[in-house]
């Protein structure tokens, strides 16, 4: 059944998932102790080796908006099993890098 999986092409992302994405990356350009919540989880999907992963206690210190879309990008995440850059979203990504992870650098 995996292999199958493997072979299938990712399906399409959603409008409510683009949505969903595209506000934690606005929250996550932020400076916030929310938009420090944000960026790791949305840089846990980057990279979880070199940016960290995400302590789902920190779900607790958000707004219940924010824990919405989360889900949704959660869902999206484990649907079509790529990373962000791959669904066209390096440069936001990289940004959310040199603002919250700066040692990481290029």
């Amino acid at each position: 059944m995996l292999a199958a999986a493997a072979e299938t092409p990712p399906a399409a992302i959603t409008t409510e998932e683009v949505a969903a994405l595209e506000r934690l990356l606005a929250h996550a350009r932020r400076d916030s102790g929310q938009s420090r919540r944000v960026a790791d989880f949305l840089l846990a999907w980057w990279n979880t080796g070199s940016c960290g992963a995400f302590d789902l206690t920190s779900l607790w210190a958000l707004d219940t908006d924010i824990v919405a879309d989360m889900t949704t990008v959660f869902g999206l995440i484990g649907r079509v099993h790529r990373y962000p850059d791959s669904l066209g979203y390096e440069t936001e990504f990289k940004a959310i890098v040199q603002a919250w992870r700066p040692e990481l650098r290029d």
